[in-house]
């Protein structure tokens, strides 16, 4: 890809900003490196790489790849006979354990991420290697005793000779005769011997080794003659020690070193995953999505065969907040845009955004664009933008703007994208304007996709007679006199000078001289686009009132659905308790009729008398066992699909909200994950049964129990509530109630439900979790968390 392209379209400032989420220096490194491929196979890879780190990220935020260090630098010096540091060697083993722990964990998910299970295909840590510098060095980097048997030994002496060197001077400290020649009872150290803090009065004292002094010259640090052997023998061992310790790090360092390659690869591979994982932030803080990339087309007429459809794109430096999207849509005809528009309308903004679209979805990344815009691979893409003056070249704008222009026109073909901005500006007027004219008719000849800014009102009518170039306006608001930044496609810009000076209060008779100058047909022109626009803005605002107030409809009944709902969950809860309360009479009923018939039949009464009440009682206790059902609560009719609608993708068993509508597709967002599905793999979750049909903004769903889509029967289930309340109920009517209540929730694809038993004597709950066990739409069960009833609730997880 052309380098001075990449610097014009700003693109390095955009891998500086996707360099800023990697975890370490590796990735960092290999993010600022990132060019865009012009091999249409490995741009879908990469953007599926993309695609699948964002899904990883969605359902598992805290996949990292640990503590991962660059120790390439490191593990070449130990190839090289070098001795490497216990911190270089703890880098080492905290890289290669990262690459451990991602390699098992995508040795379990091949299928649902094959791009980055490739990734992970080269991470293979060298055997033993952890283990050995495990053995050897202690987490805060210490040279472990059991590194070998001499530094266990040589430790076990300096304790000893340290302990004896330790007994002798705090003896002395101690001592009655030396104790007052001592200017405090302390044992301290000076250039790596024990001393004691001596007055100077008493310096022939002690027979002594000097080694420092006080400041004021009235304490010495001394050594007494009688510990030096101690202290010689402490000190000598300590450098046995650290002999003993350097031949352990060297020989570790060997084993290092003939490793070197694979921890190379390693740290390659960490590399390339934590790049994905930084392109999948980056997205998700863009709300950017995946493009589609589509081949360039043969084709036989004028047209390359290239596709540049871009929907709300922004450009990805500019604040998100302000930034105004735009739509670029080159249909099957055209394949040049000339723009015209005021200065600083946002014409050079356009262009770099269609560049950085190509550059960045070439690149792997995904765009800040909506769902569905899609574009072709790009051999080159070459642009001219900005000032090209060069004071070193003795260059003037005009003369800069021609070079580059020449090298690009030497190097482009039909595959290529080529952006020009202020196309014959810097000249005269007049010769700048046919100049930019043969330019753009040398471009259409050569069958070039090309984007053209200029403020030259002949190529306008160029533009519009001829084939397959298309004219495009950025928007001026003669109110305020400000640009708008939104880009009109299919109408060339207006010139608005005259207006602007008038409304600045330049004099009325020069305004009226100056537009006695200008041809009829130009101003009859100017006034049709004026009209045109000021229709276009009638009809965009009513469009716009028009979304508001549907919006605002939608709203409205979800919120009276809401509340309904509510209701509904209220009335459920008050028989549910009525329920419990019944059967609980009930029972004692029963009990008191068992008692009155033993007593008859103690006493040889006939007991035909109690049949009535009998009969009564199972006539209440069947009205009391018909189930509580669920009313409906949906308003008049289904409401139409809208963006923040909760649905669920049926394929990937996920719910999430409507984030695009599509003909054909919907973007969902699942979590930070943004997908496109299709209208039959979406499932409204407490819709009524429905089977979905292609969506636009005013389609709906309608009712279907059998039609399929996609192979499977597209039917929304009512969800019959997270909870069902068994409390009080016989074993054989809770085991009933609780079969019917799973059978719905797993229709309606709840992910799991609570089953409240109460904790009483524990029977019910021992034969309801009996059932679970026995189900086959339970995944698994647990009790309940403090905050949800404890061992009177059972959660139990549903199969997806």
């Amino acid at each position: 890809m052309d380098d001075k392209t990449l610097q014009t379209l700003e693109f390095p400032k955009i891998l500086d900003k996707l360099a800023a989420y990697a975890a370490f220096s590796a990735s960092a490194d290999l993010a600022r490196s990132l060019r865009p491929t012009n091999v249409l196979d490995e741009a879908v890879a990469r953007l599926a790489r993309t695609t699948e780190a964002r899904k990883l990220l969605s359902v598992n935020d805290t996949v990292s790849i640990g503590g991962a260090h660059d120790v390439r630098g490191k593990a070449d010096l130990a190839m090289r006979g070098g001795v490497l540091d216990a911190p270089d060697l703890l880098d080492i083993k905290g890289t290669l354990i990262a690459a451990r722990e991602l390699a098992r964990t995508f040795e379990r998910q091949q299928v649902e991420y094959p791009q980055l299970a490739r990734i992970a295909q080269d991470l293979e840590p060298p055997p033993g290697l952890v283990d050995t510098i495990s053995h050897t060095i202690s987490d805060r980097g210490d040279v472990l005793d059991s590194a070998s048997q001499k530094l266990a030994k040589i430790r076990h002496d300096i304790k000893i000779a340290f302990d004896r060197l330790m007994t002798r001077l705090e003896r002395m400290v101690n001592d009655p005769r030396t104790a007052p020649m001592l200017q405090e009872g302390i044992i301290t150290q000076r250039n790596g011997r024990y001393v004691i803090p001596l007055r100077a009065e008493f310096k022939s004292r002690v027979k002594s080794i000097v080694h420092d002094q006080s400041a004021s010259g009235a304490t010495l640090f001394v050594e007494p003659l009688v510990i030096v052997d101690l202290n010689n023998e402490w000190h000598q061992l300590q450098l046995e020690e650290r002999d003993e310790i350097r031949r352990i790090l060297g020989e570790l360092s060997g084993t290092v070193g003939a490793f070197a390659e694979r921890i190379k690869l390693n740290v390659q591979a960490l590399a390339e995953f934590d790049l994905a994982l930084a392109c999948a932030k980056y997205g998700e803080d863009l709300h950017a999505t995946e493009p589609l990339l589509v081949p360039v087309k043969n084709r036989r007429d004028l047209h390359p065969g290239t596709t540049v459809k871009l929907y709300q794109a922004r450009h990805p430096l500019l604040d998100p907040a302000t930034v105004v999207p735009i739509d670029v849509d080159l249909d099957e005809q055209t394949f040049v845009m000339v723009i015209t528009g005021p200065n600083t309308g946002g014409k050079t903004v356009t262009l770099k955004t269609v560049g950085l679209m190509a550059l960045m979805a070439q690149s792997g990344l995904h765009i800040p664009a909506q769902t569905g815009s899609s574009l072709s691979i790009f051999r080159e893409i070459y642009a001219d933008i900005g000032d090209e003056q060069s004071i070193e070249q003795s260059l003037s704008t005009f003369s800069g703007h021609i070079t580059n222009i020449i090298r690009i026109l030497r190097m482009a073909n039909a595959h290529a994208l080529v952006l020009l901005d202020e196309l014959g500006a810097g000249t005269d007027p007049q010769e700048g304007s046919a100049l930019a004219r043969s330019i753009l008719a040398h471009l259409i000849e050569r069958r070039i996709t090309c984007m053209v800014a200029t403020h030259y009102p002949e190529l306008k009518a160029y533009a519009h007679s001829t084939p397959g170039v298309t004219n495009a306006s950025m928007e001026f608001d003669m109110r305020t006199l400000r640009p708008t930044y939104h880009l009109t496609l299919g109408l060339p810009g207006r010139s608005n000078a005259l207006q602007i000076a008038e409304k600045l209060g330049l004099p009325t008779e020069i305004i009226e001289a100056a537009r006695s100058t200008l041809d009829p047909n130009d101003l009859k022109a100017e006034d049709l686009l004026d009209e045109i626009h000021r229709q276009r803005d009638i009809a965009r605002k009513a469009r716009s009132a028009a979304d508001r107030l549907r919006s605002e409809s939608e709203s409205i009944q979800v919120d009276l659905a809401r509340r309904l709902e509510q209701i509904e969950d209220e009335r459920q809860k008050v028989l549910t308790r009525a329920r419990a309360e019944a059967d609980h009479e009930l029972e004692e009923l029963r009990g008191e009729l068992d008692e009155v018939r033993r007593q008859l039949a103690r006493a040889r009464q006939p007991v035909e008398a109690l049949k009535a009440v009998q009969d009564k009682v199972e006539a209440m206790e069947a009205k009391v066992g018909i189930p509580i059902e669920r009313r409906s609560t949906a308003l008049s009719g289904p409401r139409p699909l809208k963006l923040g609608d909760k649905v669920r993708v049926r394929s990937l068993q996920m719910e999430g909200v409507v984030s695009a509508l599509g003909e054909s597709e919907i973007e969902v967002r699942l979590g930070n994950l943004r997908v496109r599905a299709r209208i039959g793999d979406i499932q409204r979750p407490g819709a009524p049964e429905a089977a979905p049909e292609p969506v636009t903004g005013n389609a709906r769903l309608k009712p279907a129990s059998t039609e399929k889509s996609g192979g499977a029967i597209s039917i929304f289930h009512v969800s019959p509530g997270m909870e069902v309340d068994l409390r009080g109920q016989r074993a054989e009517d809770a085991l009933e109630g609780l079969d019917r209540y799973l059978e719905s929730a797993f229709l309606a694809g709840l992910p799991f439900v609570r089953i409240i038993h109460g904790k009483g004597t524990g029977k019910l709950r021992q034969v309801l979790r009996e059932a679970l066990k026995a189900s086959p739409h339970v995944a698994s069960f647990e009790s309940g968390q403090d905050n949800e009833g404890g061992d009177g609730v059972t959660v139990a997880k549903l199969h997806s």
